[in-house]
């Protein structure tokens, strides 16, 4: 898939169960750390187990960087500037 820098990114809606103890973690977090939302947070955790699995795609190599440095990603950055 060849994305151009001025699209925007496609988005998955994903619905998912946590176990009531990590949502709860989750929680504390994120009212720590405003920056941060749910989203991203799910986001972030995504592209770091994958990129950690052993993942080659740089999106998500793109992703897991971007979160580590708690960045936008390099297409949300082209739209905003």
């Amino acid at each position: 898939m060849n994305e151009t820098p001025d699209a925007m990114p496609v988005h998955v809606s994903v619905e998912n169960q946590l176990p009531e103890d990590l949502h709860r973690a989750m929680g504390v977090f994120i009212a720590d750390h405003p920056q941060w939302d749910q989203y991203r947070l799910v986001q972030a955790a995504i592209a770091g187990f994958l990129f950690q699995q052993g993942c080659k795609e740089r999106a998500v190599a793109q992703h897991y960087l971007a979160g580590l440095f708690h960045q936008q990603t390099c297409t949300q950055d082209a739209l905003h500037s």
